[in-house]
């Protein structure tokens, strides 16, 4: 017989609970907290937030599923958002998110998550961050956005029906399978404040990557630090899904070694092991020109709906759609004459672009400028949608911060 005097005491197996909402932005989805709602330890950076948002999610799980926690094992479900009260003038809300590795015991704070970040303003709303006076019986509800990762603001244009964030709608977004209300993200200023938007200088730059090849590659840094190389140059032609890249392991060592390398040229790595806890960012895309074919879901693409077509890579997974801050690099190199994703695009000046991904199409809006030091992008526009799907509290364990 068990001596029940010998089990841990009931208060040794306790959780503590977290209020928390599970909400979907863009064709991503993550936990999303106040930060005042946090443990105290968890109110400021460090290992203590990191281990309470990894167990939040379910990592590092070795079996690569995050079945106990709030992860859906992929890149696109393995994340976290913290919104605060912002600290800077003419903001609303700062904007902190953390990609949270599946298998592997880290946060990746290095950049933003585009898509998430539709979500931001109507969280914003629902939590009590915005005053009521500047919420509207019906209309829209501009919420402007600090992103404390990249130090950028996003205007988050909220659609407002009878008083309350309108969620559902007529809008559909490749990539998420119900339409939903359509919100409007406006990216501004989206290049590297503190450095070129081109890290290397050149629009086009040969990437040498030892027993891999020697690249044609844009290195930009707009939106998130991103990679664009030819389809062609590593042996794809541009309408590969993800079946046809995450089934085959030597192409994701390939372009997880081709990702390594880029940092370290773009100088967003001093050495090259710092890549892998370094996830995140850069990503690696790879573009061609338009072809027809048939997304994930099975819906035909034609040449003609079409710019170009680009597939693109996170947390060394080809994403089934397109990272949101992805699509901003995507229009921001666009509207360069003479970078890959412009020639991909039938070049020329181009304040717009559709691109074909693995689950549909995408236009993005952008507008930049020729300056006397380089390109300047001023501002990149895109249109998701965000639902909340939970709200409540999350349950972790009480022994989270041992």
């Amino acid at each position: 017989m068990t001596n029940l005097s010998s089990l841990p005491s009931q208060n040794a197996q306790s959780q503590m609970k977290v209020p928390a909402t599970y909400m979907r932005g863009g064709t991503s989805k993550g936990v999303f907290f106040s930060l005042t709602d946090l443990p105290p330890e968890a109110q400021v950076p460090g290992e203590a937030r990191d281990k309470l948002l990894m167990r939040v999610i379910g990592s590092p799980d070795p079996y690569a599923k995050q079945i106990d926690g709030m992860g859906g094992a992929t890149s696109s479900t393995s994340k976290t958002v913290i919104v605060s009260k912002s600290s800077k003038d003419d903001h609303d809300v700062d904007y902190l998110f953390g990609q949270v590795s599946i298998d592997k015991p880290f946060v990746d704070w290095s950049g933003n998550c585009g898509n998430l970040s539709a979500a931001v303003g109507p969280f914003a709303i629902h939590a009590g961050l915005i005053p009521n006076d500047r919420i509207p019986e019906n209309g829209i509800v501009k919420v402007r956005v600090w992103q404390a990762n990249i130090k950028k603001t996003i205007e988050i244009h909220v659609p407002v029906v009878n008083g309350f964030v309108q969620e559902t709608g007529e809008f559909e977004l490749d990539g998420v399978t119900f339409p939903a209300a359509e919100i409007q993200v406006d990216f501004l200023n989206p290049a590297d404040s503190d450095g070129s938007m081109f890290p290397t200088g050149n629009l086009v730059d040969d990437l040498e990557v030892p027993e891999v090849g020697t690249f044609n590659a844009t290195m930009i840094n707009a939106g998130i630090p991103t990679i664009f190389i030819d389809a062609e140059a590593l042996g794809y032609i541009g309408t590969e899904l993800q079946e046809d890249i995450n089934s085959d392991e030597q192409a994701l060592a390939r372009f997880e070694r081709i990702r390594a390398y880029g940092a370290l040229k773009m100088g967003l790595i001093a050495r090259l092991e710092e890549a892998e806890t370094r996830q995140h960012t850069p990503k690696v895309a790879f573009v061609s020109k338009p072809k027809p074919y048939l997304t994930s879901s099975g819906k035909a693409v034609i040449e003609n709906d079409v710019d170009v077509l680009v597939r693109a890579l996170s947390m060394g997974k080809l994403h089934h759609a397109m990272m949101g801050t992805a699509a901003v690099a995507i229009a921001s190199a666009v509207c360069v004459p003479g970078t890959l994703v412009n020639l991909a695009a039938g070049g020329g000046n181009r304040e717009s672009v559709t691109f074909g991904h693995p689950s549909g199409a995408l236009k993005v809006g952008a507008q930049a400028t020729e300056a006397e030091h380089g390109w300047v992008v001023e501002k990149v526009m895109m249109s998701r949608s965000a639902r909340i799907l939970m709200e409540g509290f999350v349950r972790v364990p009480s022994d989270v911060f041992e």
